[in-house]
């Protein structure tokens, strides 16, 4: 019995240390916590989208982009016949596609096209299938003033001068279109000297991801060998034109300046070495070096004398105008459709694509100008060339107009939205 009972004692002791040992091991139970549910929700793991960002390769077709992101045709045709807006056969290299889909869910959601920088096409999966939606993206407007001064050519003055204000193909826009405007004053490959100048009020907008285009031009002034040339923009009820000098004259005259809209004169007027005869001979006219194929414009109206091969000029145009002009395009690749001796031409009509023919190195323009059978410069004969006034009934309203625009130009290089606004509130008014 003795042994039995130390036995037992034994037993009932090791029992007690293992409980003791657990007692002590186990962790404590946290306390009661008073979070609100609220608060314990926002503790989950946060709503993931998954997204896959892509672009229209060279050559591509949607459907191929919308498969690399898990979109297969069938879906992807499915979708996309709720969107009416777009135009499969105009989709552009380059488009960015993004594809979303949740992430609990192996279907895709949403499928997002960025059809131009202010256009975006959404279409997306509901319950009942796919429904599309297109938002136009907003712009601001404001006015930039961008003063240019010439060191070497027009190009390089107005990519200076608004280098701060434009990217560089708005800067580019910009230069082309004052140079539209002063193309019956200014040829602006021949006429620009260092030290000359120019001043232009233009509309600017900026779009989603700060893309910036410019818009028109409201005025502008052109300071040539110290005189100035304005050109303000204004509404005439009488007056086929959209810009007007100083003096209430329109800046759209009886001839352009030049027969080339993209120009760059090879050879001035005067003596030079034949490129080909290697002979020092007066060269009666310009030279526009261009492409091959660049369209050839008519400085004027007026009824073509002649439209064919003659000697070293290769194809030949020959054009009469009034008051005894005539014009004369050479080494010419082609004319026209419809041009021949005998058709009437308007001015600035294509009549001709520049070429090689005739004694020639390489594609350019030989452009010259007869007065009364003389050939002239054309850099002075039409220097003068009449242009229509502003009706005295719309004097008083255009002096008005040229004021505010002159003043616009002495504010600073930014000018305000509603500014911008008013301009072309005031400019609507005179409709």
């Amino acid at each position: 019995m003795t042994s039995l009972k130390k036995a037992r004692a034994i037993a009932y002791g090791v029992v007690a240390l293992l409980a003791v040992a657990a007692i002590v091991l186990t962790s404590p139970l946290p306390p009661r916590a008073n979070t609100p549910a609220g608060e314990i929700l926002s503790r989950q793991p946060a709503y993931v989208m998954q997204e896959r960002h892509d672009t229209v390769g060279r050559g591509e077709n949607l459907f191929t982009v919308l498969a690399r992101g898990g979109v297969s045709e069938m879906v992807a045709r499915e979708a996309i016949k709720t969107a009416t807006t777009l135009d499969m056969r105009r989709i552009p290299a380059g488009m960015p596609v993004l594809v979303r889909s949740d992430s609990t869910d192996t279907l895709k959601t949403e499928i997002i096209l960025q059809l131009a920088v202010d256009r975006v096409l959404t279409i997306k999966r509901n319950a009942t299938g796919w429904a599309a939606e297109e938002a136009r993206l907003p712009w601001t407007t404001d006015t930039v003033v961008v003063t240019a001064n010439i060191k070497s050519n027009l190009y390089e003055a107005m990519d200076a001068a608004g280098r701060d204000l434009l990217p560089s193909d708005a800067r580019q826009q910009l230069t082309w279109a004052l140079a539209d405007i002063y193309e019956y004053r200014v040829d602006m490959s021949r006429d620009l000297q260092v030290g000359d100048s120019f001043r232009v009020l233009a509309e600017r907008s900026v779009g989603p991801r700060g893309a910036v285009r410019i818009g028109k031009i409201i005025a502008a002034t052109a300071t040539l060998s110290g005189s100035t040339v304005e050109a303000i923009r204004f509404n005439s009820q009488r007056v086929n034109a959209d810009f007007f000098d100083q003096n209430g004259r329109s800046l759209r005259a009886g001839f352009l300046r030049a027969p080339v809209q993209f120009r760059r004169i090879s050879s001035r007027f005067g003596l030079r070495r034949h490129p080909i005869l290697g002979t020092m001979r007066r060269h009666q006219g310009t030279d526009y070096a261009a492409d091959a194929g660049t369209p050839v414009r008519a400085i004027g109206e007026g009824v073509v004398m002649r439209a064919s091969w003659h000697n070293g000029y290769g194809n030949l145009l020959e054009i009469r105008h009034k008051g005894g002009i005539v014009t004369r395009y050479g080494h010419l690749r082609a004319f026209a459709k419809g041009i021949h001796s005998g058709s009437h031409v308007s001015i600035a009509q294509t009549v001709a694509y520049v070429g090689s023919t005739g004694l020639s190195t390489g594609p350019h323009l030989h452009f010259e100008l007869l007065v009364n059978g003389a050939q002239r410069n054309p850099s002075t004969a039409l220097r003068n060339a009449s242009s229509d006034p502003i009706p005295a009934s719309e004097r008083a309203a255009f002096a008005a107009m040229r004021t505010r625009m002159l003043a616009m130009f002495d504010s600073p290089r930014t000018l305000a939205s509603a500014e911008s606004a008013s301009v072309r509130q005031a400019g609507k008014q005179q409709q």
